[in-house]
């Protein structure tokens, strides 16, 4: 039983993502860290609190965490269709070193 749960736990946290979801991944991780960081620095700037501007910041952190980290199914939208290892070499023939591989 314990084994069926963890092997849900480990389908649902493994991350398999595609390049389209990387790119996507890049700009929220760029955007949410730039905003925070500009709210957190004018927030703590007008209110004179260091402490403030680093809760702020990391709260931002924080959401940019949970919103990039775990393998979202918007970071899967767009897989790439792989060639099956048998037919990526048949029909060819190719030599290395003077033996045959394909």
């Amino acid at each position: 039983m314990a084994d069926q749960l963890l092997d849900k736990v480990r389908d649902a946290v493994e991350g398999q993502i595609d390049f389209e979801g990387q790119r996507l991944a890049e700009l929220i991780t760029t955007v949410l860290l730039g905003a925070s960081g500009i709210i957190a620095f004018l927030v703590g700037f007008m209110a004179q609190d260091i402490y403030l501007t680093l809760y702020i910041s990391l709260g931002g952190t924080a959401l940019t965490f949970l919103a990039v980290v775990p393998p979202w199914p918007v970071y899967k939208k767009n897989p790439i269709p792989w060639l099956s290892p048998h037919t990526a070499v048949s029909g060819f023939n190719i030599n290395v070193d003077g033996k045959k591989v394909g």
